[in-house]
């Protein structure tokens, strides 16, 4: 069964570190998941991740925003905020569930260093965790580069962009089969 997933994550060129992670599952399970132990300072300072990925992080709301401190990126209260050690349970016990799981992203290699090292160095991934995702981007050039489905909202949220990658690997698993047989 497919597993669609994306992260958002920062890098430095040496380091990969997890911001967010979201994943689908073919039989409608989802899972998202923010990392309360990320590198605020870091993220701070990298005018692309504030523009594009922490506004689609969950938002504080309601009276007492005005009492939260500047350095709050986010609501740090909200039920998917959790620490490394917690997602990555959830994502082993996601993927324990399924049935010969496949992991697919889109521009999946950086999303699968930050998937493993969820779990410490690559050989400590779990057995049930395949050691490599599949690629939406080269199954896309593989089939010839057809017109792709347009994510209409919640670009750089890492749950709704999973959604998406499972559009679009609907879409190309279709066109596979219908110039395969």
């Amino acid at each position: 069964m497919r597993i669609y997933y994306d992260t958002e994550f920062i890098e430095d060129g040496r380091t990969v570190d997890l911001i967010s992670i979201g994943m689908v599952a073919e039989d409608g399970r989802e899972l998202y998941a923010v990392n309360s132990e990320m590198p605020h300072r870091r993220i701070r300072k990298h005018s692309w991740l504030m523009a594009n990925v922490v506004p689609s992080l969950p938002q504080p709301h309601g009276p007492w925003i005005f009492d939260m401190p500047k350095r709050w990126l986010f609501d740090y209260t909200a039920p998917c905020v959790k620490p490394r050690a917690q997602i990555a349970e959830q994502v082993r016990s996601f993927v324990a569930v399924t049935s010969a799981p496949e992991l697919w992203a889109s521009y999946g290699a950086y999303d699968h260093v930050v998937l493993a090292q969820l779990f410490g160095p690559m050989a400590d991934l779990p057995d049930l965790i395949p050691m490599w995702t599949n690629d939406l981007q080269q199954e896309w050039q593989r089939l010839g580069q057809p017109r792709l489905p347009q994510q209409h909202h919640g670009e750089h949220n890492a749950l709704e962009d999973a959604r998406h990658n499972e559009v679009i690997g609907e879409f190309l698993t279709a066109i596979d089969r219908g110039s395969h047989g």
